[in-house]
């Protein structure tokens, strides 16, 4: 961009730095400070709570997640610039990987590695790649690791923009952060599935594992008892009339 003027009857041309402006607002999960209509502060790394002239204010927000259950991540990009997005999770800032490094193309920002198999604490890369703006917020489901649990961790959200140059600080990259909780799942209890169909005193004990059902099928301790019952009046009734015949 350029500005003239008219200083002492000469005309001067002053060029000015063209700010870079490319920002997201994230909100899933909610982020862990007030974001404003462009979704700052968030140039400084980790979670944008060193931007010049922007103090973070907490929001007090909190999610909780099973350990290897998979959450939804949704960004609403403000300015638009190539780029794509990535997802991280550690128990505190100080965990969370430092930005990539950024291979130059026409401008500063030009090009960074994607990852094809993140390892922690990058669980996430490569989302919603970009070349054009956005219609509207991008949704996406992110897998946590298996056995990761965590109390009051910090899950990172990172744009990287390219075709810009450098924020102050942030350099190609913007920056939000959520608080989170990975909890662990409860463990799978065996259930039995034995239903104890068998005859006899077998199928009265169930006999089949701890939540076996005592059906008896038809045959179990039930029928043997009532069967019992009608030969014992049958036997007493045949020994009461040979004592009326002697």
């Amino acid at each position: 961009m350029k500005a003239i003027s008219l200083v002492g009857g000469a005309w001067l041309v002053a060029a000015l730095a063209t700010p870079a402006l490319a920002h997201f607002e994230l909100q899933a999960p909610p982020a862990y400070s007030e974001q404003d209509v462009l979704g700052g502060p968030q140039k400084s790394e980790p979670c944008g709570q060193a931007d010049p002239g922007s103090p973070v204010t907490p929001t007090n927000a909190e999610s909780t997640f099973m350990e290897g259950s998979q959450i939804e991540i949704t960004i609403a990009e403000k300015v638009t610039h190539p780029g794509h997005y990535s997802v991280s999770i550690a128990q505190d800032q100080a965990g969370l990987p430092a930005d990539p490094h950024v291979t130059p193309g026409a401008t500063a920002c030009g090009s960074v590695d994607i990852a094809t198999n993140p390892a922690l604490p990058l669980i996430a890369d490569g989302l919603f790649v970009h070349t054009s703006a956005f219609s509207a917020p991008q949704s996406t489901m992110v897998q946590l690791p298996a056995g990761f649990t965590c109390d009051h961790c910090v899950l990172q959200v990172t744009e990287f923009m390219s075709n810009h140059g450098l924020n102050k600080p942030g350099g190609c990259f913007y920056h939000h952060c959520a608080t989170v909780t990975i909890a662990a799942s409860a463990p799978a209890i065996d259930a039995g599935t034995g239903s104890g169909s068998g005859t006899g005193s077998n199928a009265a004990n169930g006999d089949a594992g701890t939540t076996g059902t005592k059906s008896g099928g038809g045959c179990g301790a039930q029928g043997g008892l009532a069967s019992g019952g009608l030969l014992l009046l049958v036997a007493g009734t045949l020994v009461s009339r040979r004592r009326r015949s002697t």
